[in-house]
């Protein structure tokens, strides 16, 4: 039976490599982590990752925006996995920005102004649980800031009708694959990114053109 043999070690081999691959991508996934310790963070969840990440990479003060998953019931979830709905995590995009440059309190009014907070579970033709409008904070300073943003926002009159973004602490945060980091950037033919980013981030820049980096104006 040489031809199970040879099955069997091809599997084996695949399964190797399949292994290998994943242990080297986790190691570069925490090399570039640790790069960004010496900058703060925060968590957004404002609709589909790619359309947050496009618009918070534009400010000046951010150095890095990953998109991610967070606050469900499932470690280390795929896109195919939150996609279902039935995971409970929402698409989220974690901004590592420097403080001396931009504070939590300006990019939390960014937040507010670049998604629609009163839609439950939706952002625009995108539904689901995984859309939800969050804040999700790391430290006590970052829940209080964003609870007073929340109810500044609320008392502004800015939208008809009432604010359903929840601000919870941040849990289980895993980085998404890596085809979706910088997906704007890279896909910008792609029908989404022109029909449904690149007007987001037009309304952006127009809205805070005093704060946009250099290149991004």
């Amino acid at each position: 039976m040489k031809w199970i043999a040879a099955l069997t070690f091809v599997f084996l081999f695949s399964a190797m490599a399949s292994s290998h691959a994943q242990a080297q991508q986790s190691k570069i996934m925490d090399a570039n982590l640790r790069s960004y310790d010496q900058y703060e963070s925060a968590t957004f969840g404002a609709g589909c990752f790619w359309c947050v990440e496009a618009v918070f990479e534009r400010l000046e003060g951010v150095v890095k925006v990953e998109a991610g998953y967070s606050n469900g019931m499932v470690k280390n979830p795929t896109y195919k996995e939150v996609c279902s709905g039935l995971t409970g995590c929402a698409e989220v995009a974690k901004v590592f920005y420097n403080p001396d440059v931009i504070s939590f309190a300006e990019l939390l009014e960014v937040f507010w102004r670049t998604h629609n907070p009163t839609t439950l579970n939706r952002q625009g033709n995108d539904v689901g649980t995984q859309y939800r409008s969050g804040i999700y904070y790391t430290s006590d300073e970052q829940k209080q800031i964003a609870q007073k943003s929340l109810q500044a926002v609320q008392e502004s009159n800015l939208y008809d009708d009432d604010i359903v973004t929840e601000i919870e602490p941040l849990m289980d945060y895993t980085p998404a694959e890596d085809y979706h980091q910088n997906y704007y950037n890279l896909n910008k033919e792609q029908s989404y990114c022109t029909y449904v980013i690149s007007p987001k981030v037009e309304k952006f820049k127009k809205l805070f053109k005093d704060k946009l980096k250099a290149d991004a104006r």
